[in-house]
């Protein structure tokens, strides 16, 4: 069996590339965020939810032209729940008719279809929630930091808050660039990835940590090679299988929850790239050092017990 340093990936060596790379990914993000915004969902702008249960599965692309076509502005259309049952989002003012108007469309159409409910999302209910999801996050990023810095160091601390900044301004990026529905589970997958994504980290530094303690040399880019690929083959395993769940969520898991999928799964393979190039390499511009996590007074209190 060949040592460590005989078939270890010179990630290090790469972090110059692995930064360009996400400094272009983080550009087209926040390019697209200025220049395009956030698709918000109903869930934040307010508008009318109906929901309809049709006899047999219908065409959702058909319902949303129909509509279109008969002047309803902002249609979003999936299946809720059964394929027969489908959810039908409108981002105008609530008029107390608009369900059994939809329902006589559909019906013109020859559909067999009935009317399950009608509800109105006010904007001030979606300000409300815009407003404390923001706060939320940024709480959870702020404990975050404050963890990593009790439990490691704060250069550690300042290198988590960087790597999942990094991905979650690219996962939302990725959501502006494409126009996809911004709604309340695509928040819940990002504060998922914000977990994922922190829980990779906390394990590639305390393997960092450890062997600034206990390494002979003082080459930090070696040493943190050596601790990126002693817990690479757990960091790929855990990402690989974790991807299997959610490609089968976003294939067969139905509309309701495509958005969220796809939040996770742009999540899990940035979280994953952060964790292996950039949350490790950005300890070389903060200057990590072994002075760092061994106490001066400590090896004061060595040299005292060596003299005679």
């Amino acid at each position: 069996m060949k040592p460590i340093t005989d078939r270890q990936i010179d990630f290090m060596g790469q972090r110059k590339l692995a930064f360009i790379v996400s400094g272009v990914l983080l550009l087209i993000a926040i390019g697209a965020l200025f220049l395009q915004q956030l698709n918000l969902g109903l869930d934040f702008t307010g508008g009318t939810l109906i929901e309809v249960r049709y006899g047999s599965a219908p065409s959702l692309d058909a319902i949303r032209q129909l509509l279109e076509e008969n002047g309803f502005r902002d249609v979003a259309v999936q299946t809720f729940g059964a394929s027969t049952e489908v959810l039908i989002r409108l981002q105008q003012a609530f008029d107390p008719n608009v369900g059994e108007q939809v329902v006589s469309l559909l019906r013109d159409q020859g559909a067999n279809v009935d009317l399950i409910r009608a509800e109105f999302v006010g904007a001030q209910v979606g300000d409300q929630l815009r407003d404390q999801s923001g706060t939320g996050m940024m709480v959870a990023l702020g404990v975050v930091m404050l963890y990593v810095a009790f439990r490691f160091q704060y250069k550690f601390a300042i290198g988590a808050l960087l790597a999942l900044l990094h991905d979650v301004i690219i996962v939302v990026g990725v959501f502006s660039l494409f126009q996809l529905d911004f709604d309340l589970t695509v928040l819940a997958a990002i504060l998922a990835v914000i977990g994922y994504s922190l829980n990779d980290t906390i394990v590639v530094y305390d393997r960092i940590r450890e062997a600034i303690r206990t390494s002979q040399i003082d080459d930090m880019p070696q040493i943190f090679n050596e601790a990126i690929n002693a817990t690479l083959s757990r960091t790929l395993a855990t990402s690989g299988t974790t991807l299997l769940v959610l490609l089968a969520l976003l294939f067969l898991g139905g509309d309701m929850i495509e958005n969220f999928a796809i939040a996770l799964l742009v999540g899990v393979l940035v979280g994953t790239f952060s964790s292996i190039y950039i949350s490790g390499a950005l300890l070389l511009p903060l200057k990590l050092s072994r002075e760092d996590l061994i106490p001066a007074r400590k090896e004061a209190d060595e040299e005292e017990e060596e003299l005679p």
